[in-house]
């Protein structure tokens, strides 16, 4: 197993993943972290940005959200029902690029492979991001749930690679936390990196980052536009 591995935009071989609790442990490290990131701008008056320059080794800067939900608009339950189950199946309805997703395959209860095919304006070629998803969920006060994606390779293994739709393969990482508050309102926090690859020039993947983790809207909640 890739016992050294370092979260991060470089993708993973399938054939030697690294151990869950790796993962969740530097997801979590890495979004605590973020309040000392430098201060972005506000979007619709709730999400709260920041962001991180990449440095040596890595190849894009990381970018935050955070924003606060009262129960009106969503509860912890609801918001945990669409971003931590079946993550995958449900960004279809809620992330409008996203055409397709294919559970490649299902490793534990909590960590699978899902296959993610967007497609964009044109001139914009479609992109396939094929991701490893690991998940914890805490029933302790306060409740919080975390899901921690990376990229994967799936070359090693050629039955699993013929699921990937074609396109040019792109990748991201991130870190999204979950936490229920006092009040019934939750916390949401999102951390990634990306880079688009092909044409597309890495300054302007990062120059749109914070405006597009900023626009979400989940379905059978009252969250729209954030």
């Amino acid at each position: 197993m890739a016992t050294e591995y370092q979260l991060g935009i470089t993708p993973v071989k399938v054939d030697n993943l690294p151990p869950e609790d790796v993962l969740i442990n530097q997801g979590r490290a890495l979004i605590e972290g973020t309040s000392s990131w430098q201060k972005g701008k506000t979007f619709y008056k709730v999400v709260h940005t920041s962001s991180r320059p990449k440095v040596k080794g890595e190849p894009a800067g990381w970018y935050h959200r955070v924003s606060e939900h009262a129960a009106e608009e969503a509860s912890f339950d609801e918001l945990w029902d669409k971003l931590g189950k079946n993550k995958g199946e449900n960004e279809v309805n809620y992330v409008k690029e996203v055409k397709k997703a294919t559970l490649v395959k299902q490793i534990s209860p909590t960590q699978a492979i899902w296959s993610m095919y967007y497609k964009f304006s044109p001139p914009v070629s479609p992109r396939v991001f094929t991701v490893l998803q690991t998940i914890q969920f805490n029933e302790t006060s306060p409740r919080n749930g975390m899901i921690v994606s990376i990229p994967v390779d799936l070359s090693p293994d050629p039955s699993l690679a013929k699921m990937e739709e074609k396109g040019v393969k792109a990748r991201y990482a991130s870190i999204e936390l979950l936490t229920e508050l006092e009040g019934g309102k939750t916390e949401w926090k999102m951390a990634t990196t990306s880079r688009a690859e092909g044409l597309i020039p890495q300054f302007l993947t990062e120059l749109s980052m914070p405006g597009s983790i900023s626009h979400v809207s989940i379905p059978g909640s009252r969250i729209h536009g954030c």
